[in-house]
């Protein structure tokens, strides 16, 4: 098979350049978001730089790890990594969490072998902790061992390993990890969570073209709308008048509910965005305050 042509990288000036991930848990939900979005491109074959056919924007594929500093210090305008990864990679101030993405969800916890004579992270203090995200583990240990006086020798030794972390009790590496995923089936489990992170969508803090503003606007609210709509549905129902004010507290909506006026001046019709994951017990209540017709509708889109 040929090899793809060089991509010419003059077709990149005035273009927003942005940041997927290239591979790892956040790259598929990343083309569904740029899908959702009417981001539309095609990739060529072993090219990490992809333009898109319908807006002046270039994809380009990078470790989730890079990110941040290609968005902090180079010319990329926007990008998409872990909350996890920016602090690693000190970024938190050069960078701007835009919106968080409700994906990539994971705790970055401190995880012992079961069974263990370690059973907090007071016992691990001073013994050897193995990680692949070692500025976050030395500066919660650094802290730890700060709390108990542990210095010099004494102190917590972490060493970075960049895969295979499950292993590295079993295999003498290490007394505790410090890890992104639950490791149960390596016989491990948690003592400590350093940090909840999930996918965000990122931006520098410094303006660096004024004249792509507007699109890194129009790109973030078309990613916040695909966001909302996987999130939220819309529930329809019908209410006496007077009991307009229980149902609304149950469906208060993002911002408020719509309520519109029927043929009987007795009834109201309302609308609200409700979230998925609660659903079911919002038409319950709703049916124990005596609305009728309850309905849901899913959204494929929307702005927010």
């Amino acid at each position: 098979m040929a090899p793809s042509p060089p991509l010419d990288l003059e077709s990149l000036d005035g273009r927003l350049l942005f940041a997927i991930p290239k591979k790892g848990r956040l790259h598929d939900k990343c083309l569904e978001l740029l899908a959702g979005a009417d981001i539309q491109f095609r990739r060529s074959h072993r090219l990490d730089v992809a333009l898109v056919k319908n807006l002046p924007i270039a994809l380009v594929f990078l470790p989730a790890s890079d990110i941040p500093s290609f968005v902090a210090k180079g010319n990329v305008n926007l990008g998409i990594t872990g909350h996890d990864v920016i602090l690693e990679s000190k970024m938190e101030n050069d960078i701007t969490e835009a919106l968080r993405l409700g994906f990539g969800k994971c705790a970055l916890q401190v995880q012992v072998p079961e069974g263990g004579l370690i059973k907090t992270v007071e016992d691990l203090a001073g013994k050897r902790v193995v990680t692949s995200f070692e500025v976050l583990a030395g500066k919660y240990f650094g802290e730890l061992d700060a709390r108990l006086q542990l210095t010099g020798d004494a102190a917590t030794k972490i060493e970075y390993v960049g895969g295979s972390v499950e292993a590295a009790c079993a295999l003498g590496l290490a007394d505790g990890i410090e890890s992104g995923d639950t490791m149960r089936a390596a016989g491990l489990h948690a003592i400590s969570t350093l940090l909840d992170s999930e996918a965000v969508l990122i931006k520098s803090t410094i303006e660096k073209n004024e004249a792509i503003k507007p699109l890194i606007e129009t790109i973030t609210s078309r990613i916040a709308g695909v966001v909302a709509a996987g999130r939220y549905v819309v529930c329809e129902y019908n209410i006496l008048r007077e009991k307009v004010h229980d149902a609304t507290a149950v469906t208060p909506g993002r911002r408020a509910a719509t309520i519109s006026p029927l043929d009987d001046e007795k009834w109201v019709a309302v609308s609200s965005m409700v979230e998925k994951s609660k659903v079911a017990n919002v038409m319950d209540e709703l049916v124990k305050i005596g609305a009728e017709d309850i309905l849901i509708f899913n959204l494929d889109n929307c702005r927010v």
